[in-house]
C-alpha cells in the first residue's frame, strides 16, 4: 500500500504526464534498449518505429497516475496488457529493468522538475503497479501451461496447409510437431508467432487472431500482407506469405486475449469487421453456429472489393441457417463484383444503415478493423443508445483510444 503523501505526489504529476508522457516513454525505450538490446527479441519493432508502443505506454502510465489510489479501476486494462505480456514471454524479472529505465527517463525529460521526492514517489508507485502485473501474469502463465493441451513459452507447430484467401490474405493451418493435444481457445483470442528471419539480428514476434472456431486439431491464422518489406509492419507478414510454406516450422505461444465472445449469453450478436479485422469475427460467428445454434447473429463485413475480401464463402455457407444474417459492404467494387452481385451495399457502414437494418440495439456488438473504421462504429453505436457493456472491440497492436474525434468517413479497408 502507498502512503497518502506518495499518492498526493503521484496525482500532482498527472498534468505533467499528460503533457510530456510520450516524450518520456520514447526516451524510456531508447535508454532501455540501449542498455538491454536483448529485449528487442520480445518487443514489436514495427510498433516502436511507428510510435504506437510509446503512445500506448504513455496512456497506461497516465491512467495509473490518475487511479493510483484505486488501481482496481484499471484492472481490465491491466488484464488486457497482461495477456499480451504472457503471449510474448515477458516475465517478472523484466519488471525491475523497466522500472529503472522509466525513472531514468522521467528524470532525463523533466530535469530539475523531477525532484528527488517525485522520483522516490514514482519508484514506490511503480513497484505497486508492477506487483499487480506480475501477480495477474503469474496466474495466466499457470493457466496456459496447466490446461489440457497447454504449454509454457513457445511450442513448435508445422504449417499443415497454406491457403490463399484473397489477393492480400493467406491462411496458415498449424498443427503441433509433437502430435499432442493443443489447448482450447475462446473465440476472439490470438496466438503469438516468433520468427527468426535471415539477416535480422533479433527475433520478431507478432500476434494473430485465430480465424476458426475452437475444438479443431489445428489452429488457423489468416494473415494480411502489409505494404512491402520497407513498411515496418510488412517484414513479418511478407515473410509469412513469401517464405513460410507447408512443412515450415513456426514457434507458437498458447492462445491469449480478453476480446472474446460471451457464450454464457443468448442475446443477439452483431459482429462488425473491416478488412483483416474479420478474423476474430469469423471465429465468433462459427462458434455461435456450432455451439449456440439458436442464437441470432448478424455478420457485417466491409472491404474494398471482392479481390481483397477473404473467407467470404465460409460466411455465405452459414447464412443459409435461419438465425444467421450477413451483409457485405464494398467501397470500391469491381465490375466483376457488380456482375456477380458479390456485395450488398456499395459504400461504408453508416449509422443510418445500422438503424434501418439491425433489429435491436439490445444486441451485443463486437467489432474489429482499422482504427478510423472502429472509431466510426463506436460513435454510431453510442449515438444509437447501445449500452457501454454491450460494446466490445479489439485493436491489432497496442491499445488505442476510440474516443478521439471521428473522421467524416471511415477510410477504405
Amino acid at each position: 500500500m502507498l502512503d497518502q503523501r506518495t499518492i498526493e505526489i503521484i496525482k500532482s504529476t498527472v498534468p505533467v504526464l499528460e503533457k510530456h508522457g510520450e516524450t518520456i516513454t520514447t526516451r524510456f525505450y531508447q535508454m532501455m534498449f540501449g542498455n538491454h538490446p536483448e529485449l528487442l527479441n520480445i518487443f514489436n519493432h514495427a510498433n516502436q518505429k511507428q510510435g504506437r508502443q510509446q503512445k500506448a505506454l504513455a496512456g497506461t502510465v497516465y491512467a495509473a497516475a490518475q487511479y493510483i489510489n484505486n488501481l482496481e479501476a484499471i484492472l481490465p486494462v491491466v488484464k488486457q496488457i497482461a495477456y499480451k505480456h504472457r503471449s510474448l514471454g515477458i516475465k517478472a524479472e523484466h519488471y525491475p529493468i523497466v522500472g529503472k529505465h522509466l525513472l531514468l527517463a522521467i528524470k532525463d525529460v523533466l530535469g530539475d522538475a523531477a525532484s528527488e521526492e517525485i522520483i522516490d514517489a514514482w519508484g514506490k508507485a511503480y513497484n505497486v503497479i508492477a506487483d499487480a502485473f506480475i501477480s495477474v501474469e503469474a496466474e495466466m502463465y499457470e493457466q496456459a501451461s496447466s490446461q489440457k493441451g497447454g504449454w509454457d513459452g513457445f511450442r513448435s507447430f508445422v504449417v499443415d496447409r497454406k491457403v490463399k484467401e484473397s489477393d492480400v490474405i493467406t491462411s496458415f493451418f498449424l498443427k503441433p510437431v509433437d502430435n499432442q493435444e493443443i489447448a482450447h481457445f475462446l473465440p476472439g483470442q490470438y496466438i503469438s508467432i516468433k520468427l527468426e528471419i535471415d539477416g535480422e539480428e533479433y527475433t520478431h514476434i507478432r500476434q494473430y487472431s485465430l480465424s476458426d472456431s475452437p475444438g479443431k486439431e489445428y489452429y488457423r491464422i489468416s494473415v494480411k500482407r502489409e505494404a512491402g518489406t520497407p513498411h515496418p509492419d510488412g517484414m513479418v507478414s511478407n515473410y509469412l506469405h513469401d517464405i513460410v510454406n507447408e512443412g515450415s516450422i513456426l514457434k507458437v505461444s498458447a492462445p491469449a486475449g480478453d476480446f472474446v465472445l460471451d457464450t454464457e449469453k443468448n442475446t443477439p450478436v452483431v459482429l462488425i469487421s473491416g478488412g483483416v479485422g474479420l478474423t476474430p469475427m469469423l471465429s465468433m460467428l462459427k462458434t455461435v453456429v456450432e455451439f449456440q445454434p439458436q442464437r441470432n447473429v448478424t455478420f457485417i463485413h466491409a472491404a474494398a472489393n471482392g479481390k481483397v475480401h477473404a473467407l467470404k464463402d465460409e460466411v455465405v455457407a452459414l447464412t443459409t441457417l435461419e438465425h444467421v444474417n450477413s451483409f457485405f459492404f464494398y467501397d470500391s467494387p469491381t465490375e466483376e463484383d457488380r456482375m456477380n452481385n458479390a456485395f450488398d451495399v456499395e459504400g461504408y457502414v453508416t449509422q443510418e444503415w445500422l438503424v434501418n437494418n439491425i433489429s435491436t440495439m439490445d444486441a451485443d456488438f463486437y467489432f474489429c478493423g482499422p482504427v478510423p473504421f472502429m472509431k466510426a462504429i463506436n460513435t454510431y453505436l453510442k449515438n444509437l443508445g447501445v449500452q457501454e457493456e454491450r460494446i466490445r472491440f479489439e485493436f491489432f497492436g497496442p491499445k488505442g483510444n476510440l474516443e478521439e474525434s471521428v473522421e467524416k468517413e471511415p477510410v477504405s479497408v
